[in-house]
């Protein structure tokens, strides 16, 4: 069986435990997914299962590469393909459907997404730097200041904290717990925050 699934962050929202503590949560639309590709040492070098998302699309939005590569394994249109390693219980083979089931009596997953983009930030909020004296007149308030020398070795040093772009970046968060699941709407539930935003896609795996 595979370690992992593709999912869809659907939002926040909160849940009471059973002493009455609440509990902030993410929910995510886990699955079903439907096995792609099953990849062996012997002829691939590496093991590993492909899964697609099984999602309404248009199946003219496929490009053809995918299209074929899918048709092989006789699968219908899927939107997100991902490779997962196989965790050594049963074997899987192309077409088979994966559910949120497989996280049943799992207490942790770690979940991979792609932060929300902030665009260019100076930084004071990309990198949290205090800035400069707020008092009328000092000219330096959220610049970054000396980020170089005047003579020898006459450069700045790569990985200096500077502006940029922030966000729109790969985020794995490990150890998210997970609160439950629910079969029939194909629900993870896991305390935490998840990166991304809403809608967009997530990748967990079994932590």
């Amino acid at each position: 069986m595979v370690n992992g699934l593709i999912g869809k962050k659907i939002g926040m929202s909160q849940v009471f435990d059973e002493n009455g503590k609440l509990i902030p949560v993410t929910l995510i639309k886990a699955g079903p997914c439907v096995v792609v590709q099953v990849k062996t040492k012997d002829k691939d070098n590496y093991e590993a299962v492909q899964l697609g998302l099984v999602e309404k699309i248009n199946p003219k939005n496929i490009k053809k590469p995918i299209k074929g590569h899918l048709e092989k394994a006789g699968v219908g249109a899927v939107r997100v393909l991902k490779e997962f390693k196989p965790n050594g219980g049963d074997a899987v083979e192309p077409g088979q459907k994966v559910t949120v089931e497989i996280f049943e009596g799992v207490e942790k997953v770690d979940i991979t997404g792609k932060s929300k983009g902030k665009g260019f930030q100076g930084v004071m909020k990309r990198h949290g730097f205090g800035g400069g004296r707020a008092t009328h007149g000092s000219m330096f308030h959220r610049a970054p200041g000396s980020i170089g020398q005047c003579a020898w070795p006459s450069r700045v040093f790569p990985g200096k904290k500077l502006p940029g772009q922030m966000g729109n970046k790969k985020v794995t968060v490990k150890g998210l717990k997970v609160v439950g699941i629910d079969k029939e709407n194909n629900l993870l539930i896991v305390k935490g925050a998840v990166p991304g935003s809403r809608g967009s896609y997530v990748f967990i795996n079994k932590a």
